[in-house]
């Protein structure tokens, strides 16, 4: 019995290593932000998605619904935070459309999360009850957010109405990458990192069995699996692609203008009518 709680623990923390890497992938993402002033065609929706998400993991891993799941609590509080300078990055980089359209969407998951708080610990009386109650939310989030990386296609108004929506993602873009034969939008390490997290956090939910942190991450081991099988039988074919676009003089998104002694950025979207948003997800 020692040895068995001993192995979740390890293998606890090992999931929280990997999924603290997940939630510090789009670092790169915010300092071209900050570097370049603007937002530009980056999409919240991952971000919100992600801390919602979290914040409903912290609730599941209170003692007062699902005792001993202390290493739950840590990552998804630490996530919570990360996300939170996200979002007011994105905020502050971003025009007034989209600085309501954020704070609309914040307002919807606090008032959300508020809600669900209070039902539980209120109208549920037992441990058993609350961690069904928001296990099962959990399981929802949990895969909308590893499907994630994977929602270039459908930058789709996130809505806690619409969390089924989360599901077309995979199909959707799975569509995208073998129409176009390329994984330009698909970052690699998010798509390890998934991956890599699914299977940790999986083994964690098998000892002992916890079956809403088994499925979200069995699945999200699967989705993980399925963006590392596109990526390698796309990658030639993306590199290809690339290099015929910059032989033919076409400006990319990393590329740097000079105008009239002024710096200034040029999106390459406009050819592949694709906006890029760098998602993420633990």
């Amino acid at each position: 019995m020692v040895s068995l709680v001993l192995a979740r623990t390890v293998i606890g923390i090992i999931g929280n290593i990997i999924a603290l890497f997940l939630f510090l992938s789009p670092l790169p993402t915010f300092v071209t932000i900050w570097k370049r002033g603007s937002v530009e065609q980056y999409s919240p929706i991952p971000y919100l998605a992600t801390l919602v998400n979290c914040l409903v993991w912290v609730l599941y891993g209170l003692p007062v619904v699902h005792p001993g799941s202390i290493l739950v609590i840590t990552i998804n509080a630490a996530g919570t935070l990360i996300e939170l300078v996200y979002i007011i990055l994105f905020f502050v980089f971003s025009d007034r459309k989209k600085r309501m359209k954020v704070l609309l969407v914040l307002l919807i998951e606090l008032v959300f999360i508020t809600v669900l708080t209070l039902l539980v610990l209120f109208i549920f009386h037992t441990h058993s009850k609350r961690s069904m109650v928001v296990g099962t939310i959990c399981i929802l989030f949990n895969i909308g957010m590893y499907a994630s990386p994977l929602a270039v296609m459908n930058l789709l108004l996130f809505s806690l109405l619409i969390l089924v929506s989360f599901m077309w993602f995979p199909i959707n873009q799975e569509k995208l990458v073998i129409k176009t034969k390329s994984v330009e939008y698909m970052p690699l390490s998010l798509s390890v990192a998934s991956f890599a997290n699914g299977v940790a956090w999986t083994i964690y939910a098998l000892l002992p069995l916890d079956p809403y942190i088994l499925i979200p991450n069995g699945l999200g081991t699967l989705f993980g699996l399925a963006q590392l099988i596109l990526y390698a039988s796309f990658y030639k074919s993306t590199k290809l692609q690339k290099e015929e676009r910059e032989g033919k003089g076409q400006v990319v998104l990393s590329d740097q203008l000079v105008t009239n002694g002024k710096e200034c950025w040029k999106n390459d979207n406009i050819e592949s009518g694709n906006p890029r948003a760098e998602v993420h997800g633990a």
